[in-house]
């Protein structure tokens, strides 16, 4: 079966392509930036690319034929709190006239649950649609999910946060909202069981697991399940804006992402019937399986796909491609370099750089940037790394993004996503003549950017060549 898969490089399309390719399907990878999809050189072998932004004006050329069945797995929640509707409804009407022109059997499209009668502006937008897709000349099926748990999924990553950092909490009143979450392996279950099956042609459908649960709830049994005790208090006063703030700063989320979801967290998320799970005889597991095995698979650094390396765990936008050639002009230098001794040892060093490892030297201080930039709207660190020895192009890896990591060419290149005025790259390299290579980018936005790099001129003395001397040993 040929099969397309839009948002290949999100948290879903990465777990639902291995399982696609197992099955012996032919998959296009569908992205707005190939140099994002970061898959080992099997993966990359064994699909085909195709490169659109469905928010760019529609262009026939180079699209491919004879599709089957298409996935749609696109949103563009975590890019705006304002006009992130407008965008994925965009998005859906040009992909409608994609498929119209390819002439697809079958579109399955993930949603969210929308059985409230008032729904916030995330699931209308997901209602939405919908509604644009079943206007598509092909058959649709929607399945409709709540909270998806596994290891590296947005829900489950805000949810751990909360529960390791704060033992006791004080919190808004939506940790009262009933939801039904479903485990990642589920989800990617239910859009393979639905592959051109006639009964699911031009229907929607719940999912969900077999519990029924408060986000209160599911915090307490996290905490049952990893074997510690938490406090949880809850208040009415926090606004919406207030609880942005409190996920914000707590949590690995973005700020757009944790004003729509706290939007949405207001709304119950149940499943209405379950008449999916019977027709495909899906099991579901229960959300205190689903956290044991999204466990196993971090203990094992197993994590196939995390948000947070997704763009959307950031304030850019932008193709890696963009920024893989290091500028010279009108750029200030931080450029180091030392002779090694053992090349791999060393490569394995910069490989390992930040998350729980650190950059090496004046960690306090990298500390420091980061708690800054997260007072000031930015990443921060909190994101870390999501392997501690594996890097692929796309990457975030703290609050830099990896625009290119090839290990036979001995070169990690990094781009900056913290608050700056002006842009800034970070580069590790080993020649031919063993001399390591870190070199320091910035490109000023201005005189507040030349007063912001020189008045770093001293920090950086001591960081950069301690990070490079320790990287070097």
């Amino acid at each position: 079966m040929k099969i397309l898969l839009t948002g290949a490089n999100g948290y879903v399309g990465r777990r639902l392509l291995p399982e696609l390719l197992s099955k012996n399907h032919e998959i296009i990878c569908c992205v707005r930036d190939k140099n994002r999809l970061g898959l080992d050189i099997t993966t990359l072998n064994a699909i085909t690319i195709w490169e659109v932004d469905f928010l760019e004006e529609v262009s026939f050329e180079n699209i491919p034929k004879n599709i089957d069945v298409a996935y749609y797995l696109i949103h563009s929640m975590s890019s705006s709190t304002q006009v992130f509707d407008t965008m994925e409804a965009k998005a859906a009407e040009h992909f409608n006239l994609y498929m119209n022109h390819i002439g697809v059997k079958q579109v399955i499209y993930l949603s969210g649950i929308v059985n409230d009668n008032s729904l916030s502006k995330h699931l209308q937008s997901r209602k939405n649609v919908e509604d644009i897709l079943y206007q598509g000349n092909y058959n649709v099926t929607v399945l409709r999910a709540g909270i998806i748990v596994g290891s590296g999924s947005s829900s489950f990553e805000i949810i751990r946060d909360l529960c390791e950092k704060l033992p006791v909490m004080i919190t808004p009143k939506w940790v009262l909202t009933k939801t039904q979450p479903i485990a990642i392996r589920d989800v990617i279950q239910y859009l393979i069981g639905v592959l051109l099956k006639p009964e699911c042609y031009n229907e929607s459908f719940d999912i969900g697991g077999p519990n029924v649960l408060t986000y209160k709830q599911m915090m307490q049994l996290y905490a049952k399940t990893r074997g510690f005790k938490n406090w949880i208090f809850t208040v009415p006063v926090m606004t919406p804006k207030l609880s942005s703030y409190w996920l914000y700063f707590v949590t690995s989320t973005s700020y757009k992402l944790a004003m729509n979801l706290v939007d949405s967290m207001k709304m119950e998320v149940i499943c209405k019937d379950n008449r999916l799970q019977k027709m495909l005889g899906i099991k579901p597991i229960s959300y205190n399986d689903a956290i044991k095995l999204a466990f196993i698979k971090i203990e094992q650094n197993l994590v196939i796909s995390s948000w947070k390396d997704s763009l959307v765990s950031s304030e850019f936008q932008y193709n890696l491609s963009e920024f893989i050639q290091v500028p010279t002009f009108g750029c200030l230098k931080d450029e180091q370099k030392i002779k090694i001794e053992h090349p791999d040892k060393v490569l394995e060093n910069i490989w390992t750089i930040g998350g729980s490892k650190g950059w090496y030297y004046g960690n306090w201080m990298w500390q420091l940037r980061g708690f800054i930039d997260k007072l000031v709207g930015g990443v921060g660190l909190r994101r870390g790394r999501t392997h501690p020895t594996h890097l692929d192009n796309g990457d975030s890896l703290d609050f830099w993004r990896v625009i290119l990591a090839n290990k036979e060419e001995k070169r990690l290149l990094l781009f900056a996503e913290m608050r700056l005025p002006g842009e800034a790259w970070l580069e590790f390299r080993i020649d031919e003549h063993n001399v390591l290579h870190q070199i320091a980018t910035f490109r000023p936005r201005g005189l507040f950017g030349r007063l912001y790099w020189y008045s770093l001129v001293p920090f950086h003395f001591f960081i950069f060549g301690g990070m490079i001397r320790n990287i070097a040993k």
